[in-house]
C-alpha cells in the first residue's frame, strides 16, 4: 500500500525524475505517514474495542492501560486517540456506562468528600492525547502524552471496562506493512500527501496548489464517510451531513415540490 501511495502522490506533485527531485521518496513517505494519522483522527474510521480492568477504589486511567490484543482489527493499529465509549461485562452480557463531559462530572461527581464506592456508572475523559505508544510518522523514540478517563462510583471490584476505540494506525515503513485505514479514505491520502508537500514549497503558486488539495482531500474523506454509513442510520456518524440542514435553513431540497 506504501508504494500505491507514494506513486499517487507523486502524481499530483507532478514530481520530476531524475537528476531533479523536488521531494524525495523518504519526504513523500513522511509525508503519507501525517496524512494517514490526521485522517484517522478526522474520519475517526480505524475502531478497536479496547479492555482494561479496574482497580478497587481507582478512579483514573490512562489510554496506555488498555490492552488493544485479542480483536480481529488490532493489526496495524499503534495505539489510542480517544474513546467514544464503555461498558463492562455483567453475567453473561454487558452494561453500559453513561458517558458526561468533564466539567458535569467534575460537578457532580468528584466534588464529593465521601464517595460510595460500587459499580462504575458515569465516564468522562479529561487528559486529551493519544495512548502514547509512539508517532505515526515514525520519528523518535520517546513516549508521548496519553488520554485519560475517570469513573464513578469508585470501583468497589475489579470490572473489566470494554472501550470503543478510536485508533491511529502504524507507520507505514514498507510495502508489506498492513494498512488499518479502511477503503474507501485511503482515496484521500496522497491529496492530504500532497497539500503537506507543497506547504514546503513556499512559494505562491505552490501554496495555492496546496490549498485546492486539501479541499479534495476533504471532500474524499466526506465522500467516504457517506459511503460507509447506511441511509437507514444516517445519524450513526458525527462527520455526516445532516439530511435536515436544508429544512433548517428553509432551502428548498431540490426534490419533486421544489420551487423552479
Amino acid at each position: 500500500m506504501l508504494t500505491s501511495y507514494i506513486t499517487q502522490t507523486q502524481r499530483l506533485l507532478q514530481n520530476p525524475g531524475a537528476p531533479t527531485t523536488l521531494y524525495s521518496t523518504a519526504d513523500i513517505t513522511y509525508y503519507v505517514n501525517v496524512a494517514r494519522g490526521q485522517l484517522a483522527g478526522e474520519a475517526q474510521c480505524v475502531r478497536v474495542q479496547g479492555t482494561i480492568p479496574t482497580i478497587l477504589n481507582q478512579r483514573n486511567y490512562n489510554f496506555s492501560g488498555l490492552s488493544l490484543g485479542g480483536t480481529p482489527s488490532v493489526t496495524g493499529v499503534q495505539g489510542i486517540i480517544h474513546i467514544r465509549a464503555i461498558r463492562y461485562a455483567i453475567a453473561q452480557g454487558f452494561k453500559w456506562i453513561e458517558p458526561r463531559s468533564w466539567p458535569w462530572f467534575d460537578l457532580y461527581h468528584m466534588n464529593n468528600p465521601v464517595p460510595v464506592p460500587g459499580p462504575p456508572a458515569v465516564w468522562a475523559q479529561y487528559a486529551q492525547g493519544s495512548a502514547g505508544l509512539g508517532s505515526i510518522t515514525g520519528i523518535g523514540t520517546g513516549a508521548m502524552g496519553t488520554g485519560s478517563f475517570f469513573i464513578d462510583p469508585i470501583p468497589d471490584g475489579i470490572y473489566t471496562l470494554t472501550c470503543d476505540c478510536v485508533c491511529y494506525p502504524i507507520a507505514l515503513a514498507a510495502d508489506t506493512d498492513f494498512e488499518a485505514i479502511p477503503y474507501l479514505w485511503t482515496d484521500a491520502v496522497p491529496f492530504y500527501a500532497a497539500y503537506y508537500a507543497l506547504l514546503s514549497a513556499q512559494t505562491s503558486a505552490r501554496m495555492a496548489e496546496a490549498e485546492r488539495y486539501y479541499q479534495y482531500y476533504t471532500q474524499f474523506v466526506q465522500r467516504a464517510r457517506v459511503a460507509a454509513t447506511p441511509d437507514v442510520n444516517k445519524y450513526l456518524y458525527e462527520q455526516v451531513p445532516d439530511p435536515t440542514a436544508l429544512n433548517q435553513m428553509g432551502l428548498p431540497s431540490g426534490g419533486r415540490g421544489a420551487a423552479a
